[in-house]
């Protein structure tokens, strides 16, 4: 027997709000983890639980075309979250700055080779430098791991934005890794660090 799709789940939360229970385990820790790979755990905690309280109390306007919810609630998610933006960006910079402060370890100094940890300063960096339209696509794509029709549907924008924004947003974290002393020595290219499905881990 199939499990039933996220528009089942929700059409019979409607009569049925504890059916509701079942989306919620479904997709709360896949939000919960996008948030707090951008925000930290504390605004992870709080905008994750606020984003199924909005959709439970709006799903009544799930558009029954949709079988799957993600781009919905990394919508609603992303709208929630929109006051933390500004906080974000100086996570970013404050865990660039952090590591490229730590003194430097001469055996690491003396492996050629450049890996994504090392590069994890730089990458955050970029990130901040990018405008908030530009960081939302990029990371729904790389971490929520969303299509770009996804992508769309979440941020409500046309497909053709999606494409433009990441396209920017790409070149300008690939200038950054470019110019990073990481790749001095190494044989990777920036493009191994924004693929089309990925950034990095962490």
């Amino acid at each position: 027997m199939n499990a039933p799709t996220d528009l089942e789940l929700i059409q019979a939360s409607r009569d049925d709000p504890s059916g509701f229970a079942v989306l919620f385990d479904r997709h709360f820790p896949a939000i919960h983890r996008y948030l707090n790979r951008r925000y930290g755990p504390e605004v992870a905690d709080d905008v994750a639980s606020r984003t199924f309280v909005v959709a439970f109390e709006k799903r009544a306007n799930f558009r029954d075309d949709c079988l799957d919810a993600r781009p919905w609630l990394y919508g609603i998610a992303g709208r929630e979250v929109s006051r933390h933006w500004r906080s974000e960006e100086r996570r970013l910079r404050a865990h660039g700055r952090m590591a490229e402060d730590r003194p430097a370890d001469p055996y690491e100094q003396a492996d050629s080779r450049a890996d994504a940890g090392a590069l994890r300063p730089a990458i955050a960096v970029a990130l901040a430098e990018l405008n908030r339209q530009e960081r939302d696509v990029l990371l729904l794509v790389a971490w929520a791991e969303l299509t770009y029709v996804e992508a769309a549907q979440a941020l409500g924008v046309p497909i053709g934005t999606v494409r433009s924004r990441l396209s920017r947003a790409r070149e300008k974290v690939r200038r950054r890794l470019l110019a990073h002393h990481s790749f001095a020595n190494s044989a990777l290219k920036a493009d191994d660090f924004v693929p089309e499905g990925g950034l990095f881990d962490g």
